[in-house]
């Protein structure tokens, strides 16, 4: 009947390497749930970074309808003024052959 009793040293030594054990996994426990932490920050540090990068996209669209819109009236005056310019010198030749023919 002594075979199935263990004696108090024993039962001392079984109980520190469980609160070593214990204690080691509590580290990792917290190790873990320190870990997760700081991944939820980097996630919603992405997610806001996103927002902001879609954000700028949009403000870039619209700044190149923008520019787009001021290269051309810059176009569109040349060639108003080169129509001027044409029609001016049309009715000065019709202007010229009308003198001379009348």
């Amino acid at each position: 009947m002594s075979e199935d009793y263990i004696d108090r040293n024993e039962h001392d030594e079984f109980c520190r390497r469980l609160d070593s054990e214990n204690a080691r996994q509590n580290r990792r426990i917290e190790l873990l749930e320190e870990h997760i932490r700081e991944i939820g920050t980097i996630a919603a540090s992405v997610e806001k970074l996103a927002v902001n990068m879609e954000s700028m996209l949009r403000e870039q669209e619209r700044q190149g309808t923008r520019l787009k819109t001021l290269e051309n009236r810059d176009g569109e005056k040349w060639r108003q003024a080169a129509g001027y310019t044409i029609t001016a010198v049309i009715s000065l030749i019709l202007g010229y052959f009308t003198n001379i023919i009348f």
